[in-house]
């Protein structure tokens, strides 16, 4: 060991020496020595799967060596376990080709360009080769422009690639949201953040954990040029940087972050250092901010260093923690945030206590762990969001003509692609000339979109083997992502691996991880003896991943798990692959096995009774159970909670609530009226009402669901019992054309009753989001009956909407397009908006009052409208 430590520290003086004589990607001596250091923390791990070879590989420059040896110390375990040395080595060569290329490359620091451009990972994606493809598509396109031109351009390229549409939480590789032609912002980001460094760009995602004033999260990307940081949507193309449809919401956010692989130095407050990642706060280049210290003491009042203090937004009828701290000696501390309230929830072992903190308004304040695990209590709160500030770049009206144009042409390019995927019809056929079952065969080849081929030919090949059933709830037994990205192979895989049970044996998906052929791999490795003795007792595999397997949860990220055989080869994992893996061993030898949906947990089945895993005990303990019964008024505007919409329940383990994840379409009465079983223990409550401007009305309420009882608690959802305000009046005598063509009249829709009148901007996030959650309450709105006119802002915005996307809009709506502009002219004016970005929805009545008003990116709109309406 002596031995070694001595050559690795020559090699680094080697290094360091021919470092000091040409620029470097490690500029600072001091800097270089604490990346040697953090990698040698870290070699024995990397000698587990054969990283060392590639970081002593004698072809590599200076310049190489620098920047493998920088990505080695600070890349997850998975990375270093998944992808083979050759990867890592390859994607640094093309990086410095693309420096010695483009115009730019030269230009950027190197303090920036090592943690923006040259990382091949941008968040938790999976990774492939699309700095290599990307590049050759983009490089003559950007070659002669700009820096600030050249960002521009690339996200008008990814819009042509790709669209916005609701996915899993999975986040998948550049190349495959390319062959999807669509996905969530997390993916688009993915992809703009990719194609930026491909071609030379230091670019990074910008992330809201949760917005405070509406629910769901948002991710877009910071972009440098010439000096400065840049924001822009990615595939959302606008004609200058720092403008997006979320420059409003973003004002009113109360935390926004990016991760910064390795040990980063830059001028941002830094929330949060581990082995792999600086968490860097930049909220205040979107908003105006606050700090506050908190401070923790004990029922005493002294002081508790060590304790865990999340700051928590409602969002999701959960609070959610944005931001995580530990206090420091004296037990304080701080965060700079947006204007607004957050709920601080402090702990430490089984004591907790909360408090509610009104940055801008408080510098400090203190919460004292004055609660244990077992305390039954209810607390109220009110939360009020930022205020919506901020001001918009100047476009003018021949570039936004031109970017109109531009976003068109793009959606021709992009529509032409997916017009090659296979359609119902061709679905059908192929399932006809093979005996499969038409439906089924139609939907699962239709939802592959780009990746229809490999789907075809794993069911045609199955057919031919006598498996075409089996193939069929294959496929039906993985997400739809999955059909999207997952080659032929790994598919084979798993239906020839077994003939066991398509859910817990067959299924190759465990969680959240990107799918992979481990199971003919596995039943080979195991030898015989040992998996007959785990088949016998699977508690002997828990014994064995306890004991052989090394957890590293510090040097790997939970959505970056490494692959079953990784961990099979390496003997290293964290707590995450662990369960993967042990899921997947199970698998392999037709032992059934599944992480459970809602709480997490591992568990298997053996001779008819199922198992919870806890690889801490060396036998399998009893779980104790209860039953929890939630008793609920149901109201007017309220019939029927939803979970996530109006309730959450999380399980309080030392003194942190952990969510339980039950299905989005879980509700009050089809779930928790009749009771539903839950782990015997401590648990919290939070229900709420989301009021028309952002504000929350929130209950929380902590409880004990004891062993083998039925524990019945009140579900309340908070009212407002403001009365109905007049946000405005407008003059409804202005006309707008029909979807027919022909010109209608607005007082003559509105009619003599309340009427819902929106302007919509078709293809943009917002929009889309405002037409789904309308559609999500379709029923309520068609027993209601009321009027909803949406009408396009212009024409060439109609030509954009694709009535396919939302098919379940409530009969009640009708569609037209504001030729002139002229009723969102007089609604935003009636109202009195700041601004009126798209979407705007009014609630107006006969006479032009408007009794409600919403513009912009508003999650829960539908509910929203039900309960607006639901009153009048």
């Amino acid at each position: 060991m002596k031995l070694f430590r001595l050559a690795a520290l020559l090699a680094a003086t080697v290094l360091l020496s021919a470092c000091d004589r040409q620029p470097g990607i490690l500029s600072d001596a001091a800097y270089r020595q604490r990346v040697e250091e953090d990698l040698s923390s870290r070699r024995d791990l990397l000698a587990r799967c054969g990283a060392l070879e590639t970081l002593d590989d004698p072809s590599l420059t200076p310049r190489e060596s620098e920047a493998l040896r920088f990505l080695y110390a600070y890349m997850p375990l998975g990375d270093a376990v998944n992808f083979p040395g050759d990867y890592f080595r390859d994607n640094v060569r093309q990086c410095e080709r693309v420096r010695a290329e483009m115009p730019w490359g030269e230009r950027i620091p190197a303090m920036v360009y090592r943690h923006f451009v040259l990382p091949v990972r941008v968040n938790n994606e999976d990774l492939d080769r699309a700095r290599f493809v990307f590049y050759d598509e983009l490089r003559d396109r950007v070659r002669g422009l700009s820096m600030a031109d050249a960002i521009l351009e690339v996200n008008h390229w990814c819009h042509e690639k790709a669209v916005y549409t609701p996915t899993d939480s999975r986040t998948s590789a550049p190349l495959a949201m390319v062959r999807t032609a669509a996905g969530r912002c997390g993916e688009e980001s993915t992809l703009l953040v990719t194609a930026l460094r491909s071609v030379g760009i230091p670019a990074r995602q910008v992330y809201t954990p949760r917005w405070a004033h509406t629910d769901d999260n948002h991710a877009w990307v910071e972009a440098w040029a010439d000096g400065q940081w840049h924001f822009l949507g990615a595939c959302e193309p606008e004609p200058v940087l720092d403008l997006g449809w979320f420059n409003a919401p973003a004002s009113r956010a109360m935390l926004l972050h990016t991760n910064v692989f390795g040990r980063y130095e830059g001028p941002e407050q830094v929330m949060r250092r581990t082995e792999l990642l600086t968490e860097i706060n930049i909220t205040d280049n979107y908003a105006p901010t606050a700090s506050a210290t908190v401070r923790v003491v004990d029922a005493e009042g002294a002081p508790v260093a060590g304790a865990c203090v999340e700051y928590k937004v409602y969002n999701y009828a959960e609070f959610y923690s944005i931001a995580t701290q530990t206090t420091d000696r004296e037990g304080c501390a701080s965060l700079i945030a947006g204007c607004g309230d957050a709920l601080v929830w402090a702990s430490k072992g089984d004591r907790f206590g909360m408090a509610k903190v009104s940055f801008g308004r408080q510098t400090e304040a203190t919460v004292a762990l004055d609660h244990r695990q077992g305390d039954a209590f209810r607390t109220e709160l009110c939360i009020i969001p930022p205020a919506e500030s901020g001001e918009l770049p100047p476009v003018s009206d021949a570039q936004r003509a031109e970017n109109t144009r531009r976003m068109i042409a793009e959606d021709s390019i992009r529509n032409a692609y997916t017009a090659t995927f296979r359609t119902p019809a061709q679905g059908e056929a192929f399932a006809r000339r093979h005996g499969l079952d038409p439906a089924r065969t139609s939907a699962l080849i239709v939802e592959a979109k780009g990746n229809y081929a490999a789907v075809e030919e794993l069911l045609a090949a199955a057919v031919a083997a006598g498996k075409g059933e089996r193939a069929l709830a294959l496929l039906e037994s993985v997400s739809k992502k999955d059909l999207h990205d997952t080659p032929r192979e790994i598919f084979e895989d798993h239906l020839y691996g077994t003939e066991g049970d398509a859910a817990t044996v067959m299924n190759p998906r465990v969680g959240q991880e990107l799918l992979s052929a481990y199971r003919g791999y596995l039943r080979k490795a195991i030898p015989a003896d040992m998996a007959a003795a785990w088949r016998d007792d699977p508690q002997r595999l828990v014994a064995w991943c306890r004991d052989s397997l090394r957890l590293d949860a510090a040097r790997n990220l939970r959505l970056v798990p490494i692959r079953p055989i990784g961990v099979w080869e390496s003997r290293l994992a964290d707590p995450t692959s662990r369960d993967l893996f042990f899921v997947a061993a199970c698998r392999s030898l037709d032992i059934p096995a599944w992480r459970d949906g809602v709480t997490g947990k591992v568990r298997y089945r053996l001779d008819g009774r199922e198992y919870d895993v806890d690889f801490e005990t060396p036998q399998p303990a009893a779980t104790d159970y209860g039953t929890l019964c939630l008793r609920y008024t149901p109201s007017v505007a309220v019939s029927d909670p939803r979970y996530y919409a109006h309730f959450t329940l999380s399980r309080l383990e030392g003194g942190r609530m952990k969510l339980l994840e039950f299905d989005e379409a879980a509700t009050w009465s089809g779930s928790f009226r009749r009771g539903v079983r839950l782990e015997a223990g401590d648990y919290v409550l939070v229900s709420g009402t989301r009021l028309a401007g952002g504000e929350v009305l929130a209950e929380i309420r902590l409880f004990t669901v004891g062993k083998e009882a039925t524990t019945e608690v009140d579900l309340i959802l908070p009212e407002d019992r403001r009365p109905n305000e007049i946000r405005g009046t407008f003059d409804p005598e202005v006309g707008y054309s029909t979807a027919g063509g022909a010109i209608g009249s607005l007082h003559e829709a509105v009619g003599g009753g309340i009427c819902v009148v929106g302007i919509l901007g078709a293809g943009e996030e917002p929009t889309n989001h405002a037409l789904n959650d309308i559609a999500a309450v379709r029923e309520s709105l068609e027993r209601l009956g009321t009027p909803i006119l949406l009408l396009f802002e212009s024409e060439e915005n109609a030509r954009r909407y694709v009535a396919a996307d939302f098919p379940s809009l409530p009969s009640t709506v009708v569609f037209g397009t504001d030729t002139t502009g002229e009723v969102r002219r007089r609604i935003a004016s009636g109202a009195d908006l700041k601004r009126d970005d798209l979407p705007v929805i009014a609630v107006t009545d006969p006479f032009g009052r408007i009794l409600y008003i919403s513009s912009g990116y508003t999650i829960g709109l539908g509910e929203r409208l039900v309960k607006e309406l639901s009153t009048l």
